[in-house]
């Protein structure tokens, strides 16, 4: 594993970058991370919280087998494409209040695997080491970005947003975000829904819609999916299927999100009702671990 830290001035503060290369049993891919600071974000010594842009994907290629951008890709075009609208934002004074951290993966040459209803991108590395290098303590909420065609469930083309989960409770649909989703759209609020499967880590032997909600298994904030939907089941290994209007999108609302959310205005959830329902039925962090094995159970 390489990493090296480049910091860049812009608008004469720096902004935090870390490139990481980490290799796993069926290849390697570079994982890049960037720290945009805020007026009164936690790097200035100030009380604005953190927002964390996470962009889920196993790949942005399956080369040599399949030649081309692969509509996996989306998630990690849309996290990329934030973080330089952000650093350009901020250029030209346009500061937000908090901090906002964006993480994401690079790999051109990730292999396949099977999946119902069509074949999925995999990854070289587990899904263990991604959160490792993309969900960092200082996020206080994170915004995941992923593709999230190759099934039956989402019928529409466009943008679609998970419910809140937060240490293995799947919490209503933040009125929030679905309120601010619709106005980047201009389109009424299109949710999905989330099963206890897809908040478990992957490894588990479960059906997992994809790996959107996985960064919700290696932190205690608030998770919520930003899927990068099609009304045709689409193989995450195919090309020529990603829409740059899509993705324009998911990364608008990514930077919209930023504002409100270290300003103070929108919340990832409600604090109070999620302390009510862990004191009468108990906490459900179980769910982000492996659990028992057969043999222990």
């Amino acid at each position: 594993m390489v990493v090296v830290t480049s910091p860049a001035v812009v608008g004469g503060v720096v902004a935090g970058g870390v490139y990481t290369c980490d290799t796993g049993e069926r290849g390697s891919t570079d994982f890049v991370m960037v720290r945009i600071p805020g007026s009164r974000g936690r790097t200035a010594g100030g009380t604005a919280r953190t927002l964390g842009v996470v962009g889920r994907l196993g790949g942005i290629g399956a080369r040599p087998e399949v030649t081309g951008l692969v509509s996996d890709a989306d998630g990690a075009v849309s996290a990329v494409a934030t973080a330089a609208k952000l650093l350009d934002m901020r250029r030209r004074g346009d500061v937000l209040p908090g901090d906002v951290i964006v993480a994401t993966h690079i790999c051109p040459n990730a292999p396949t695997e099977p999946h119902d209803p069509v074949p999925f991108m995999g990854s070289p590395v587990d899904i263990a080491t991604m959160n490792r290098h993309e969900v960092t303590d200082a996020m206080e909420a994170v915004l995941s970005i992923d593709t999230t065609k190759g099934n039956r469930i989402i019928n529409h083309k466009g943008l679609a947003l998970s419910p809140t989960v937060k240490e293995g409770w799947v919490l209503r649909v933040s009125e929030q975000l679905g309120e601010l989703l619709a106005v980047v759209t201009g389109e009424p609020l299109v949710t999905y829904p989330v099963t206890t499967q897809d908040i478990t880590p992957y490894g588990n032997g479960a059906h997992h819609i994809n790996s959107i909600l996985q960064p919700s298994t290696a932190t205690a904030a608030p998770v919520i999916g930003l899927a990068i939907t099609s009304a045709a089941a689409v193989p995450g290994c195919g090309t020529g299927a990603s829409h740059e209007s899509d993705i324009a999108s998911a990364a608008r609302y990514a930077v919209e999100v930023a504002k409100a959310y270290g300003a103070g205005h929108l919340d990832f959830h409600d604090a109070v009702e999620f302390d009510n329902l862990v004191n009468r039925y108990g906490s459900l962090s179980h769910l982000q671990t492996f659990g028992r094995t057969p043999q222990e159970s």
